[in-house]
C-alpha cells in the first residue's frame, strides 16, 4: 500500500501544481499593467486574424485543387472550347478557369475580327465548317494568358502576406512587453529596496508572458505561411503548364 500510495500522492501533487499554474497565469494577467494588457491584446488580435486567414486559405486551396482536377478532365476530354466554357461557371474557384476564359475571349475576338462569318464557338475544332479560322497573333494570346495568370496569382496570394507580417512582428511586440515588464520589476525593487524573490518574481513572470504570447502568435504564422506559399507555387506551376497546353492547341488548330 505504501508503494502504491507514493505514486498516487505524486500525481495528486502534480495535478495540484498544474491547476495552480493556470490560476497563477490568470492572476498575473489580472494584475498586470495597462501597457502589458494592451500588448497582449494586440498579440491576441494578430493571432486571431492569422488563424482566420489560415483556415480560410486552406479551405480555398482545397476547393481550388478539387475543381482544378475536374476542369482539366473536362478540358482534355472536350473537342471544342465552347464546351469547356459552358462548365466554367461551376468551377470558378480553379485558377485555370480564369486563364482559360481569358484565352478563349482573346481567340474569339481575333476570329471575329478576322472572319466575322466564322463561328468562334468552334474553337479547338480541327476542321470547322466554312473554312479554317486563323488567329491574327499568337503573341497577343500569350500576353492574355500571362495577364490572367498574374491576376490568378494575386488572388491566391491575397491575405497570405499578413501571416509573414505576424511571424516577423509578433516576437518583437512580445519582446517589447518583456522589456517593459522587467523595467517595471526593477522599478519595484528600487522603490522597496528589497531583492526578495517574492517581490521580483511576479514582475518577471508578467514580463515573460508577453514573450510567450508573441511566440504563440508567430510560430503558427511562420509554419502556415511557408505551407501556403509552397501550395501557391504548385498552383503557379500548374497555370504555366496549362497556358502552354492552351497555346499548343491554339497554334495547332488556328495557324
Amino acid at each position: 500500500m505504501r508503494t502504491l500510495g507514493s505514486p498516487l500522492l505524486a500525481l495528486q501533487v502534480q495535478g495540484g501544481s498544474d491547476s495552480g499554474l493556470g490560476t497563477n497565469v490568470v492572476h498575473i494577467l489580472a494584475r498586470s499593467s495597462i501597457v502589458a494588457k494592451i500588448i497582449l491584446l494586440i498579440l491576441a488580435v494578430f493571432s486571431i486574424v492569422s488563424w482566420g486567414i489560415i483556415l480560410y486559405k486552406i479551405w480555398v486551396f482545397r476547393r481550388a485543387e478539387r475543381q482544378t482536377r475536374s476542369f482539366l478532365e473536362i478540358f482534355r476530354r472536350s473537342s471544342k472550347f465552347s464546351e469547356v466554357q459552358a462548365v466554367c461557371k461551376t468551377l470558378k474557384d480553379s485558377p485555370l478557369v480564369g486563364i482559360f476564359q481569358s484565352g478563349y475571349a482573346e481567340i474569339t475576338a481575333q476570329l471575329r475580327h478576322a472572319a466575322p462569318a466564322a463561328d468562334p464557338a468552334a474553337a479547338a475544332h480541327p476542321n470547322p465548317p466554312g473554312g479554317r479560322p486563323t488567329l491574327k497573333s499568337l503573341a497577343a494570346l500569350d500576353r492574355a494568358l500571362l495577364r490572367a495568370s498574374s491576376v490568378e496569382m494575386n488572388r491566391l496570394e491575397q491575405h497570405v502576406s499578413f501571416l509573414a507580417t505576424t511571424a516577423s512582428i509578433a516576437p518583437f511586440i512580445g519582446l517589447f512587453g518583456t522589456v517593459w515588464g522587467i523595467m517595471s520589476a526593477f522599478e519595484g525593487i528600487g522603490q522597496t529596496g528589497s531583492t526578495n524573490l517574492g517581490i521580483v518574481a511576479p514582475g518577471i513572470a508578467e514580463a515573460l508572458i508577453a514573450t510567450a504570447a508573441g511566440l504563440f502568435a508567430a510560430i503558427p504564422a511562420v509554419y502556415f505561411y511557408n505551407h501556403l506559399t509552397s501550395r501557391t507555387k504548385l498552383f503557379a506551376s500548374e497555370m504555366d503548364d496549362f497556358s502552354l497546353e492552351f497555346l499548343n492547341i491554339a497554334e495547332r488548330n488556328f495557324t
